[in-house]
Parts: C-alpha cells; sequence; structure tokens
C-alpha cells in the first residue's frame, strides 16, 4: 500500500474518531401517500419538448417571458470573493440549466466591481457572447443574477435570442417540479410578480389607449378611462395575484389547523431543512421509511411532507421534508412559499443538512442560515448533518465537524452515522417539565396512552388501583392527572 493510501486512511479513521467524539460531547399532519418511483417514472417521462415553453397562461395577450431553455450560454459577473466561489456559482446554474431540460453549450466570467447597469457585462464581453452565441448556435443565454428590465430588453436587442436571468431559471424549475394544488399556486404567484414589471408586448399594439370599442373585445371590466393596453394587462394580472393569494391563504388555513392539533397535543416537531439535493428527502425516507420522492436533482422536493416519528422511550414526533434552498433564493419565492416555509420556521429543532461532497459546503451553510433567519428560524437549536461522508474528502468533512457544535457526519446511503444523528436528535426534542408520581386509575386509559406520547416515563407499574407512572410531562396533562386522581380517591 503507498504512503497515500495510508494517509487516507488515517484521516478516514480520523473522521470516525471525531464524528464519535460529537456523538459523546452531545450526551454531556401526514400528507396523502404517493408513489414515489411512479412519481419518478412519470417526471423522467415527461421532459421538455424542443421548441416547447414553460409559459403563464389565460392572463392575457401580452409576452410573459416565455422559457424556450434548450441550447443555452451561461453569463456569470464575479463581483466579489475568490475565482472558486465564482466558478462554484456557475457550475451551480449549469447544474439548473439541465434540471430545468436544457443543453449547456458554453459558458464565461466577467470579474467587475459591479454588474452593467445597461447590459450586465461590459460591452466587450458582450462582443464575445454574441460571437458564442452565433458559433454555438444557442437560442438562449442565462445570466447569474437578478436581471433588471431594461437589462433584459437591451440584451436581447444585441444579442438576438432570449435572454433569461437566474431568477427566472428558477422559477421555471418550480413550475415543472410543483404537484400539489397549493405548490402550483404558490409557483404562479412567485411567477407573475416576477414578471410583472417584465411585461411586454408586441410593437405598439400595448401603447394603445383603450375605452369604448377601441378595447378590442375586452368589454365591460377591461375597459378604462385613458388606460393603455399594457395598463389593462397590468391590471388584469394584478386581480390574478389577488385571487391568488386567496386561494392560498385558504389551503394555509388547512396547514395551520394540522399544527395547531399537534402543539396542541404537545407533539415536539423537526424540520429537515438545507441545500437543494443535499439529500433531505433521502434522509427522512431513512428515518421514517416515509416513501418519498428522491431524484438527484435540484428542487426535487417542493412539497413539504410531514411524517410521525417515536423516540426509544416512545415519545411521539413528526418530522418534515421541506423545499430546498439555494443561493439568492429569489424573494417572490421566499413571499410565495410562506406557508410551506412555516414549517421550518415552526418548528422546535432543525435537522440541518449539508452536502460534505459539494464543492463549498460552507457557502451551503451560510445561504441555508440566511433563508431560515429571514422566515424567522434564526433561533431555533440546529444539528448540522454531513451527508455523503462516505463520498466526501474527509479533510472537508473533518473541517465541517470542528467548526460547526452539534454536528455529525452520516451517508443515508450507506447508513453510516445515522444511529449517532437520531440518538442527538432524540436528546435535543423540547422535554416536558412537570414531574408527576401519580396512580392512574384504569378506566383512565386515555392518560395513560397520552404519557406515552407526549411525556417521559422513568417508572411504570401496574398496581390493584390502577397504573403507577413516575415521570414528566407537560403543564396541561399533568392538571388533567390530577383532576383524575382527585375524582377516583373521591368515589
Amino acid at each position: 500500500m503507498s504512503n497515500n493510501d495510508d494517509g487516507y486512511d488515517k484521516l478516514f479513521e480520523d473522521l470516525l474518531r471525531e464524528s464519535a467524539r460529537a456523538a459523546a460531547d452531545f450526551d454531556a399532519d401526514e400528507v396523502d401517500e404517493v408513489d414515489s418511483q411512479q412519481e419518478l417514472s412519470d417526471r423522467h417521462a415527461l421532459r421538455r419538448v424542443k421548441g416547447f415553453s414553460t409559459e403563464l397562461q389565460d392572463i392575457s395577450e401580452a409576452e410573459y417571458r416565455q422559457l424556450q431553455l434548450e441550447r443555452v450560454v451561461l453569463v456569470g459577473v464575479w463581483t466579489e470573493g475568490s475565482a472558486e466561489m465564482a466558478d462554484n456559482s456557475l457550475a451551480e446554474l449549469k447544474a439548473l440549466a439541465e434540471t430545468a431540460g436544457s443543453e449547456v453549450l458554453d459558458g464565461l466570467i466577467q470579474r467587475r466591481d459591479k454588474p452593467d447597469p445597461s447590459t450586465y457585462i461590459g460591452s466587450g464581453k458582450l462582443i464575445e457572447l454574441h460571437n458564442i452565441v452565433k458559433a454555438t448556435g444557442a437560442d438562449t443565454v442565462i445570466c447569474d443574477g437578478e436581471l433588471s428590465p431594461s437589462q433584459l430588453r437591451t440584451l436581447e436587442d444585441k444579442l438576438k435570442v432570449k435572454v433569461v436571468d437566474r431568477t427566472a431559471l428558477i422559477l421555471d424549475i418550480f413550475a415543472q417540479h410543483a404537484k400539489s394544488r397549493e405548490g402550483k399556486a404558490q409557483v404562479e404567484l412567485a411567477q407573475i410578480a416576477y414578471l410583472l414589471p417584465r411585461l411586454r408586448g408586441w410593437g405598439d399594439s400595448l401603447s394603445r389607449q383603450v375605452g369604448g370599442r377601441a378595447a378590442g373585445g375586452a368589454g365591460i371590466g377591461g375597459r378604462g378611462p385613458g388606460e393603455t393596453k399594457i395598463e389593462t394587462d397590468r391590471r388584469r394580472i394584478r386581480d390574478k395575484m389577488a385571487k391568488l393569494r386567496r386561494e392560498i391563504g385558504e389551503m394555509k388555513v388547512a396547514r395551520d389547523t394540522k399544527r395547531q392539533e399537534r402543539r396542541r397535543n404537545n407533539i415536539p416537531s423537526v424540520a429537515i431543512a438545507g441545500y437543494t439535493n443535499a439529500g433531505k428527502s433521502s434522509l427522512l425516507n431513512a428515518l421514517t421509511g416515509a416513501g418519498v420522492l428522491v431524484e438527484n436533482a435540484l428542487f426535487a422536493t417542493l412539497d413539504p411532507t410531514v411524517r410521525k416519528a417515536t423516540t426509544e422511550d416512545g415519545r411521539v414526533y413528526t418530522l418534515s421534508d421541506t423545499v430546498g434552498f439555494v443561493r439568492h433564493l429569489p424573494h417572490q419565492l421566499i413571499d410565495a412559499f410562506k406557508s410551506t416555509l412555516e414549517e421550518v420556521s415552526g418548528a422546535d429543532l432543525i435537522i440541518h443538512v449539508v452536502d460534505g461532497s459539494h464543492a463549498d459546503p460552507f457557502e451551503q451553510l451560510r445561504a441555508v442560515r440566511e433563508v431560515i433567519a429571514e422566515i424567522g428560524g434564526g433561533e431555533i437549536p440546529e444539528i448540522i448533518a454531513v451527508n455523503k461522508a462516505d463520498i466526501a474528502s474527509p479533510e472537508v468533512v473533518m473541517e465541517l465537524l470542528r467548526r460547526e457544535p452539534n454536528s455529525f457526519a452520516i451517508s443515508v446511503k450507506s447508513g453510516f452515522g445515522i444511529e449517532g444523528l437520531v440518538h442527538a436528535l432524540e436528546k435535543s426534542l423540547p422535554h416536558p417539565g412537570v414531574e408527576i408520581d401519580s396512580v392512574i386509575p384504569y378506566d383512565r386509559g386515555d392518560l395513560v396512552h397520552a404519557i406515552h406520547e407526549s411525556g417521559e416515563i422513568h417508572l411504570e407499574e401496574h398496581l390493584a388501583e390502577g397504573t403507577h407512572i413516575k415521570g414528566f410531562v407537560d403543564g396541561s396533562l399533568a392538571d388533567a392527572i390530577a383532576i383524575a386522581v382527585t375524582a377516583n380517591k373521591s368515589r
């Protein structure tokens, strides 16, 4: 065996020891079942057809930035950080583009203090990009940032192909992957919130004022006092947004009711959060056998899944899988997915899954924490699960374990480290604070069942007069037990 092999084995042994040390230190609603394999098969069978596009329909005649992602060239502007970070950002954009169903032909990065306010990239780079587009036969250019409406128009005028920014690309992926009624409504709301300021039409057709017969058949409600056609379209879009917000609000009520029911029964909740494609759904499946769709693609999960789990001592808690985060997650998506993201912000504990094999897992950690803080979950206790430790660089995993308190190296695929993670999870769940030492009459089996589900039992024995239990429960359950014991004594 070579010295290099010896060094690698030693590093891996150190990694195992570090993980064991972390574990030792740690000691001092349901949704409908889905046939995930069928869903995966359906998704693969519904790939983008060349010449077709993902677009909003039945809103107006205006052009709504229809996406035709087929043969694309990527463009990035590097304004801060290292060259490696810029390369990683463009590599992520490539993965996003491929997830959307496109073929990436080329990519280029420009070093600038800030993006050009007119064309995003400088005039010299624009000529180079135009030549690349012509040489490769690309039909789309994707920019690694959010472009202003004027930048989009200028770039398209100069390049003579469709230009899409990072935000539009992510919205397109969400539109393809949304399955539930709520998910589809949230995506559509995010799309039109993004598209509204970028509304465009054909030539002078939208500059006409409408009113009376000039409304072109718009009829009552489609006319206005001197409105231009584009103003009418914008008003119709705002009406559509209001309708979608009402629908999402109605669906949010059902989600809140389930969440409140769990809280009333004092069932702790654990949210699995993390960067897209880090392995969150795989971890949920490993912990609960949930059967959630698992695919090696960005944003494979959009609709949250909540599953019941039980600790070793019998306490019930919920585990929820959530939508993956990404750098510069569009604000339109955060706003639209507020009700879904509340599964994270309302949790008692967050399992933050990190892809240890990623080129820059520390940037993933930072990006996810930024979004969690934005939705009000910054103070929630967190356990870091460094996934894919079996294929990650041992040095990188070791660095993550040293930097992050309560971090554990795991591999969902091989099962490595899962037991230690579960142990840490159970130790971190909120514990009931009222001590009981009571004999519960046999006709109140409902109370014994409630103690098993939400309390901690240190002693349980069956006596002639009832079930003797020592342990800890929450205040409301302690009151119910006291009333039952008093009523039993007074008989």
